[in-house]
């Protein structure tokens, strides 16, 4: 049996845990906290950002433990605390190291469209990068033009690559709501950029 799985089961380490049992709680945290931190980076791409979104979804659970009903498993309600977690800062944090869209994503596409580096040997470099750059900054006006709803769901899915399935878990929503959201979000979005006289995202195949 390995380190992370030692210990009493989760029913009968969060009973004692209940009680006021640390160490009990501390199983839960060591059997846990690989997973959470692996979730947690995944959204923030930042380890020191990942470690405190899970340190502070692991201390909102320790006090909100007397009210863990035990309808779900364990690590699916510490997954709701830590996507909250990483979904709040996010929330906080606008810097632009949050705009590095997944490729084949339908914002993605849009910055392919921003002139090329160079063309026949000749080097447009410069003004490749002043177009991407004010290009990003077009769309980073756009989605904070969203309705939050779509806005996290759109960023979920195109700049953290989550799946519609992981998607629906960390927002507690149907898939197909998921679906829609993003269909809206993408449908709004290439609105927006006309307006400013960009040329709109083809939406990705399925989002439809």
């Amino acid at each position: 049996m390995t380190a992370e799985f030692a210990g009493p089961p989760d029913d009968e380490a969060i009973r004692l845990a209940k009680a006021g049992d640390a160490d009990a709680y501390r199983v839960l945290v060591e059997r846990y906290q690989g997973r959470a931190f692996r979730l947690a980076l995944r959204v923030l791409r930042d380890e020191d950002a990942a470690r405190d979104a899970v340190q502070d979804a692991f201390i909102k659970a320790w006090n909100a433990l007397p009210k863990f009903e035990g309808r779900s498993r364990f690590y699916t309600w510490l997954y709701r605390l830590v996507m909250n977690q990483c979904l709040d800062a996010k929330r906080r944090d606008k810097s632009d190291r949050h705009l590095e869209w997944e490729e084949g994503g339908a914002v993605e596409a849009e910055l392919a469209k921003a002139p090329p580096e160079e063309v026949d040997g000749v080097s447009f470099a410069p003004a490749a990068a002043v177009a991407r750059k004010q290009l990003r900054r077009q769309l980073a006006d756009a989605i904070a033009r969203l309705p939050e709803t779509a806005r996290e769901t759109l960023m979920l899915r195109d700049v953290d690559g989550l799946s519609y399935s992981e998607i629906a878990k960390a927002l507690q929503i149907p898939k197909g709501t998921v679906m829609s959201r993003l269909h809206y979000a993408r449908k709004q979005l290439q609105g927006f950029l006309l307006e400013v006289g960009a040329a709109p995202a083809t939406p990705s195949p399925g989002d439809s």
